[in-house]
């Protein structure tokens, strides 16, 4: 038969329909499918060092045959796996602490590559970072030279197809599946950028001569990546410019003035800066939708103030929708102090409120008696009607799914979006989860705030931490404790947040201990926090659900235990919980022993967006996508940041062809415009809410 792209996985000669079933726990379906399967890693096996000749101290790659494996112990309960490889030469043995599992893989008779450092351990041994399994033991071996001498590829495995198995039938069919490829990317624009043709980068990558053949390939698939979502993005951004027939503000100074002569505080030349740019937007004719991306406490509030009160001086309501009603309640208390002087109260709408206030909330909303409101998802319900919505401003606007967002924006005709987010992404992760919104940054912090300061301690200084929580506490601050985990039984070796709110009371009578974490529900830990804002909990201990939480400047301490198992980004939104106030700050990184450079490099900044970059280079582009991942952006080769020049490059021929040929209506574009469609299907319905 005729093989097509899109012919089944099972037609192709040494799979069948047994193999095919396989193929299908790997999303592999079809002949395209298989192609596009990709080695998630290489082993470089271009140069076999003889076991003999692999001295202390070289990292090598090797092959031998299994000659004796085991399992052994040591005096603090780890399982080390150990193998002794054999080769003309002569004998090393290889060891994988922690990985007793191993001796289900690897057994007696079985030819391995194994590739890593050796070290002197009772004689030479090599701790491996990856191995190869080139040969079975039962009889089916390939012979050493087979894949010695070759960049390995190491595919995504599954039960019944190992990767050796994935690697021979892709290398068997390779040249057949190219000849079916097409390359969509215009031969002048692959030169200028000096990028290889398709089928010649899907080769580098499947049977790669070098490790930089290999990477070179990848480029070229990573830039058809973010070449794609950039497509999708800039053309989004450039209908929604032409389509969004949104309110034209007028500029009236009646007031905004009042407001910036009523300010107890200077605005930083950011906040200053944000406020121009959202202006510009609202009084455009086009929808203003501008995300605000600014650190912790670096005053995102009051510039959304400024544009809530350019849509009422204009006749229009604004909304402010929080993912909680705590931060809710923190904006309109916020909210309430600085319109006091102008005379405006914020209206409140929360689901906790009596049937009776939130029905007269509703009647105010509709007949336009409150002109800023504030709420959370109550304001999404049906019964919420508004007299005239011009501004919706969202905060922490990842929180909310799409629908969500729709639904509020739907509530106006038309009404200009302001998006908030107290995460600080690097500018090559904003331009590709972001691209299709206008950006506003803020990175000062506004005078006044107290300066955090981080330190890392061991479990040797546990004692010396409590005491100076002890001593703050005495001072009349107050406290926050993180731990990753609530119940000890969870995780045997990691400190829990009840053990520990249950020890500090017993140590500590005389103060009031608070403890939230993520069962317990939601009322009962809103009355703790509350508790803890109001001056009635001295310490809270908690799990990561205040990372998004509550102002209260009389917080000056943050201890976090285990902060190794807390991503960067995530260590900084918990820091950001104190320095809310005018006093120094702490923030205290409780290690049991080792302190990782990972930590100490967080420790050394309070940049959030420094931090970003130092996060999304420790756990790459997937960890960090986050909800809008979940809605179509799969990105399986591009690296950020080190591909931020092809996302540039990417950015500008995506503008290209975007300023050429609006509509992706021609030949070309039309095929540009199924490809990134196939690859991101639910991309633009993202686009069309933020």
């Amino acid at each position: 038969m005729t093989v097509r792209l899109d012919t089944s996985v099972q037609f192709l000669k040494g799979i069948g329909a047994r193999r095919a079933e396989a193929f299908t726990r790997l999303g592999i379906r079809t002949v395209r499918d298989l192609l596009w399967h990709l080695p998630h890693r290489y082993v470089d096996a271009s140069t076999v060092t003889p076991l003999a000749r692999a001295r202390v101290g070289d990292d090598v790659a090797c092959v031998g045959r299994v000659v004796d494996t085991g399992v052994q112990p040591t005096r603090r309960g780890l399982r080390i796996f150990r193998a002794v490889l054999r080769d003309d030469s002569g004998v090393l043995e290889c060891a994988w602490p922690g990985q007793a599992f191993l001796d289900r893989t690897i057994h007696v008779g079985q030819l391995l590559l194994v590739a890593g450092p050796v070290r002197f351990y009772h004689g030479r041994q090599m701790a491996p970072r990856e191995f190869v399994i080139l040969g079975d033991a039962d009889g089916e071996d390939e012979p050493a030279g087979t894949d010695a001498g070759k960049v390995l590829p190491v595919y995504p495995a599954t039960e019944g197809l190992s990767h050796k198995i994935i690697r021979g039938l892709i290398d068997r069919h390779l040249e057949t599946l190219l000849g079916l490829t097409r390359d969509h990317m215009p031969e002048p624009q692959r030169l200028r950028l000096g990028l290889p043709a398709l089928d010649d980068a899907l080769r580098a990558v499947h049977r790669p001569h070098s490790v930089d053949q290999a990477e070179q390939g990848r480029r070229r698939l990573a830039f058809d990546e973010l070449f794609d979502l950039q497509l999708m993005l800039v053309r989004a951004r450039a209908l929604a410019k032409r389509a969004r027939g949104g309110v034209a503000f007028e500029i009236r100074r009646e007031l905004t003035s009042r407001l910036k002569d009523a300010l107890p505080f200077t605005l930083t030349a950011d906040q200053r800066q944000a406020i121009r740019e959202i202006t510009a937007d609202m009084i455009a004719p086009e929808r203003m939708h501008r995300l605000l991306m600014g650190d912790v406490g670096t005053g995102k509030t009051v510039v959304a103030l400024f544009a809530m009160l350019l849509a009422v001086e204009n006749d229009y309501q604004a909304a402010l929708m929080a993912p909680t009603e705590l931060l809710a309640e923190q904006h309109g208390r916020t909210l309430e102090t600085l319109l006091a002087p102008l005379g405006i109260t914020p209206e409140l709408l929360l689901g906790r409120q009596t049937a009776r206030e939130k029905s007269e909330a509703r009647s105010r909303l509709a007949d336009g008696r409150s002109r800023i409101i504030v709420g959370t998802h109550a304001l999404l319900q049906e019964t919420v009607s508004f007299h005239r919505l011009g501004l919706v401003v969202i905060d922490e606007q990842h929180r909310f799914g799409v629908e969500q967002r729709a639904t509020l924006i739907g509530k106006g005709d038309t009404p200009d979006v302001l998006l908030l987010s107290a995460t600080p992404i690097p500018r090559s992760l904003a331009l590709t989860l972001y691209g299709d919104l206008d950006i506003s940054t803020l990175r000062e912090r506004p005078p006044g705030r107290g300066e955090v300061r981080t330190a890392i301690r061991t479990g040797a200084h546990r004692d010396r931490v409590l005491e100076f929580v002890r001593d703050s506490c005495r001072a009349g601050r107050q406290v926050y404790i993180v731990l990753p985990v609530i119940e000890e039984s969870e995780r045997a070796d990691l400190r829990a947040a009840t053990t520990m709110a249950q020890r500090l009371g017993a140590r500590w009578p005389d103060l009031r201990i608070g403890l939230v974490h993520g069962r317990m529900k939601a009322d009962e830990r809103d009355q703790i926090m509350r508790g803890f804002r109001n001056g009635d909990v001295d310490v809270l201990v908690a799990t990561t659900v205040i990372e998004v939480g509550i102002d209260v400047p009389n917080a000056t301490v943050m201890v976090v235990e285990h902060p190794e198992r807390f991503g960067l980004a995530q260590l900084h939104q918990l820091r950001g919980r104190v320095g809310r106030g005018a006093e120094e700050s702490h923030s205290i990184l409780l290690v049991e022993d080792r302190v990782l450079p990972r930590l100490e490099a967080f420790a050394a900044t309070t940049d959030g967006f420094k931090v970003a970059e130092l996060d999304l280079a420790e756990r790459g582009m997937g960890d960090l996508i986050g909800a809008r991942q979940s809605g179509g952006f799969d990105l399986r080769q591009a690296r950020l940041p080190q591909d931020a020049d092809l996302l540039s490059q990417a950015r500008a021929l995506a503008s290209e062809v975007i300023q050429a040929d609006p509509g992706l209506e021609q030949p070309e574009g039309r095929a540009m415009r199924q490809r990134a469609l196939a690859r991101y299907p639910k991309a633009m319905e993202l686009f069309r809410v933020g």
